[in-house]
């Protein structure tokens, strides 16, 4: 980005939800000014141990004037892993518009809707969760709102997100991408503006639901022991989408010690640390952060001493 938008010592980076400032630490490593903007408390607290200017707030055209008032226009916004969580997308889309110096930068990651309806990835639909977004919508939306979508790259994040790049409508003048309109085209071709296209992901859901539950009960009549893997948001959408309680799974793991000790919500399958695994040595583990999965398999590698085998139950049920 330094390289690409010519960011210097005079520039500011702005990030919205910018968690325990892990990005920005390398903006300010770089000699560039960083600000970081997070709602959340005790995560804004962490960043500002980095050094990292923090303001706890929520991000919208208020807080945008605000910083344009103080001096604080950006040359670059990063805005990941957060446009599909704030209800009123049209004001925080506008704030980007706002704060933008005359030839800034936006940037935005979210998960792709057409990688979630083609890998069946229902289980990221949850709370969370108040849009989920196309680049066909993004590019409707921003241009409502002042943004001119410039360019667009698919990045592996969350089992495949886009990375749009924006800037002011009125004063921006980065070229466009030839990849916009590839990507609108492909999004166009596979149907993503018709209803018919998402109708399918219901009857989907019911059959990975189904397929792993056939699994769960097969092996517990085999006398096979079944363990998960991740207290996470995706499995515990899985969990109570396909009834799965704890006579069929007996509990999980997670390496986040917070969680040690509690249950998954609804389906309160008790969570434990990782050394369960070592102590029971389950037959099979079923990894519930499935875009995760290689990084899983490497760190319990282990498990093939007893000849334990790993388990995903998105887009199909799948055994090695």
């Amino acid at each position: 980005m330094a390289g690409r938008f010519g960011l210097g010592t005079d520039s500011l980076v702005v990030e919205v939800a910018s968690n325990d400032g892990y990005l920005l630490q390398y903006v300010l490593q770089h000699g560039i000014g960083a600000l970081g903007v997070e709602p959340t408390k005790s995560t804004a607290d962490a960043s500002r141990a980095k050094g990292i200017e923090t303001i706890e707030d929520f991000f919208g055209v208020a807080l945008a004037k605000r910083l344009v008032a103080e001096g604080r226009s950006a040359d670059l916004t990063a805005a990941n892993n957060v446009l599909a969580h704030v209800p009123d997308i049209n004001d925080f889309v506008h704030g980007f518009a706002t704060v933008l110096k005359e030839n800034g930068v936006s940037t935005f990651e979210f998960p792709h809707l057409m990688r979630l309806m083609d890998e069946s990835q229902f289980d990221t639909i949850y709370h969370e969760h108040y849009s989920y977004l196309s680049l066909t919508a993004v590019q409707r939306i921003f241009a409502a709102n002042g943004l001119n979508v410039f360019d667009v790259e698919e990045v592996s994040t969350h089992g495949g997100s886009l990375r749009v790049f924006a800037q002011r409508s009125d004063t921006g003048k980065q070229p466009v991408s030839d990849r916009v309109a590839a990507m609108l085209e492909r999004e166009q071709a596979a149907g993503m503006a018709t209803p018919d296209y998402y109708r399918t992901l219901q009857p989907r859901a019911e059959a990975i639901a189904e397929e792993l539950v056939g699994f769960l009960i097969k092996a517990k009549a085999e006398g096979k022991t079944v363990a998960g893997y991740g207290a996470a948001a995706k499995g515990n959408t899985l969990m109570n989408f396909a009834g799965v309680r704890s006579h069929l799974l007996p509990w999980v793991v997670d390496r986040n010690p917070a969680k040690s000790g509690k249950f998954l919500p609804g389906s309160r399958i008790p969570i434990y640390d990782e050394e369960r695994i070592r102590a029971e040595k389950p037959d099979f583990v079923v990894i519930l952060p499935w875009n995760l999965k290689q990084e899983v398999i490497g760190q319990l590698s282990y498990i093939r001493e007893w000849g334990g085998q790993f388990v995903t139950a998105i887009p199909s049920l799948a055994v090695q």
